[in-house]
């Protein structure tokens, strides 16, 4: 049996926690069950990480700046009339073959308007660092473009709401999405 080192344990428990908190969100997500998924016990996980949040926080910034990478990839060497499009088509296979990301998305909203509304603003302060280099990668591609940023995002959010919602391609809901359908 070979031996895991600490750092790839911890990228095991991150990518364990990326899906628990996915389905479960927060606070119905113990650190017990990570720790289960990961082959370790509950004390061996917090020697990698202090606390559940700063679990559910690396999981949150793992979930976007692979996504990040993902609008990167797509707009690598393309004419800048080009990019929108690929990112656009990008962004909606991604969720189409990893829909733990959608959820993690998700969870992630909800979890920092808990902690804000409970008055934790450095929860919300850390994933919305996270959030503005996801935000700056996509300006930046889009040639700095404050509206066709803001536009790019909420079109995202609103695939993400669609997605979410179980409204399949094809559906009427769906139109003015025709440049880049999601996937069957």
């Amino acid at each position: 049996m070979v031996r895991m080192s600490a750092e790839e344990r911890r990228e095991s428990v991150i990518r364990a926690a990326m899906s628990a908190f996915a389905h479960g969100g927060y606070n119905a997500t113990s650190t017990e069950a990570i720790a289960r998924r990961v082959g370790v016990s509950q004390p061996y996980l917090f020697r990698l990480f202090p606390n559940k949040q700063a679990i559910f926080l690396a999981a949150a910034e793992r979930c976007l700046e692979s996504t990040r990478q993902v609008f990167v990839d797509a707009a690598e060497g393309l004419a800048p009339e080009e990019k929108l499009t690929a990112m656009a088509n990008a962004y909606q296979k991604l969720i189409h073959d990893d829909p733990e990301r959608l959820l993690m998305q998700m969870q992630m909203y909800a979890a920092v308007a808990a902690a804000e509304a409970a008055g934790d603003h450095e929860f919300g302060a850390a994933v919305r660092r996270s959030w503005q280099e996801l935000w700056d990668t996509i300006h930046l591609e889009l040639g700095a473009d404050t509206d066709e940023t803001t536009s790019f995002l909420a079109y995202g959010m609103l695939i993400n709401t669609l997605v979410s919602l179980g409204f399949p391609a094809g559906h009427r809901v769906w139109e003015g999405f025709s440049e880049a359908p999601l996937p069957e």
